[in-house]
């Protein structure tokens, strides 16, 4: 076998489901875990600075902070061995790969790990929806800010008193206690707000880990997908693996009554 058929061989026994499915689960955990932890320390910065000056009011909101940003440390860690586990899962489940390395055989504790990924991921898919939900709240709450600005930045309000009675109560979104102070920003102040570093960066990230959460929603779904057929392939191939030994044992025992009647009647003549 010259070179070239051994490459196309090997590329053969690649599976490329499983291996797309893994980098847009790689990169949406990235996205996710990497914007959404800077985008906490900057929602951190913005409640400090403008919304809540007493740091004992918003004391609770900083530790859940704090321990939401090491929750995706492990997140991080967690779904990159588990992506690549999954992927050598996919290279051990493709038929190619079967052919190229001969006979194999299926065995129940296999098609019982094969079984327990189809749970797991499907379990982790159920909980990455809540946590694409639980990401949009943020996004949903900067929009809000935003577009508040934008209002105040129109050429209907622009420039009159009006522009001082448009305010955003921070407080209504349970993030900070009603006695936080000041807990409400109006006018020029909060168009100020707008403009800052901390509140565009914030903003920005907040979507793109909202968009990351999304992407590993989807390559979940994919992953799910790909392992009930690996286990529907695991399955069919136990039973040909039975039906084979079934048969091979037959042939056996006839070749054996075989030999046997052949001594039989030799010993006769």
């Amino acid at each position: 076998m010259g070179c070239f058929e051994c490459c196309i061989k090997c590329l053969g026994g690649v599976p490329y489901a499983s291996l797309v499915a893994t980098i847009l689960c790689f990169s949406g955990v990235a996205l996710f875990c990497g914007c959404g932890h800077v985008a906490l320390a900057g929602t951190v910065a913005i409640l400090e600075q403008h919304f809540s000056t007493n740091i004992r009011d918003h004391a609770v909101l900083s530790d859940v902070i704090q321990m939401m940003q090491y929750v995706i440390y492990g997140i991080a860690s967690f779904f990159f061995l588990y992506g690549i586990i999954l992927l050598a899962e996919g290279f051990y489940t493709t038929s190619a790969v079967k052919e190229l390395h001969g006979e194999f055989k299926t065995t129940a504790c296999g098609r019982c790990i094969s079984g327990m990924f189809v749970f797991l991921t499907y379990v982790l898919g159920v909980a990455w929806l809540g946590v694409f939900g639980f990401s949009a709240v943020p996004v949903f709450m900067f929009y809000n800010i935003w577009s508040t600005c934008e209002v105040i930045k129109s050429p209907q309000t622009n420039g009159t008193a009006s522009v001082e009675q448009i305010c955003v109560d921070i407080r209504q979104y349970g993030i900070i206690p009603w006695n936080a102070f000041p807990g409400k920003i109006c006018g020029s102040a909060l168009e100020n707000i707008c403009n800052t570093n901390e509140f565009y960066m914030s903003y920005h990230l907040f979507i793109v880990a909202c968009a990351g959460a999304g992407a590993t929603v989807i390559a979940l779904i994919h992953f799910l997908m790909i392992l009930s057929s690996n286990w529907a392939y695991l399955k069919d191939a136990s039973k040909m693996q039975a039906y084979q030994d079934i048969k091979a044992k037959e042939e056996q025992e006839l070749q054996d009554i075989q030999s046997r009647s052949k001594e039989q009647l030799n010993s006769y003549t």
